[in-house]
């Protein structure tokens, strides 16, 4: 709770970390529950991400993952684009290089599966993820 009283979480907002249990038909499954549409999974929680396809991968729309504090629990994003691997802008990959945050870019599923390993084993990773059907 804020000092106001009101919570601090957002709406489509899970507070925590969660390993994906399953991905596919426009969304995901994690923490017991279900999600339509793209996620990000950073150390701060789980979040709606409102990007559907590649092309809307912009500066704008990775601004909470370039946001989120790198110590030892966040120093590289994976991020899936899909069925298909389409890495993003030259504008994108230098904002991370200047920002000290690793960038690896792969398919929703291999991102996921990468994901859950290196949750599990502790590493500073977390995720962004377009939903695949």
């Amino acid at each position: 709770m804020t000092d106001s009283g009101k919570s601090a979480f957002l709406p489509g907002h899970y507070p925590g970390r969660a390993p994906f249990d399953a991905y596919g038909r426009g969304g995901f499954r994690f923490a017991g529950m279900s999600h339509r549409g793209s996620l990000i999974a950073l150390p701060s929680g789980v979040s709606a991400w409102d990007v559907a396809l590649p092309a809307e991968i912009t500066l704008a729309s990775l601004g909470r993952v370039l946001d989120e504090p790198r110590n030892s629990d966040f120093q590289f994003l994976l991020l899936g684009t899909g069925i298909q691997q389409v890495f993003p802008s030259m504008e994108i990959r230098r904002a991370f290089s200047t920002a000290g945050l690793g960038l690896d870019v792969m398919t929703t599923g291999a991102a996921c599966r990468t994901y859950n390993v290196l949750l599990a084993e502790g590493r500073p990773v977390g995720a962004a993820v377009l939903a695949v059907e």
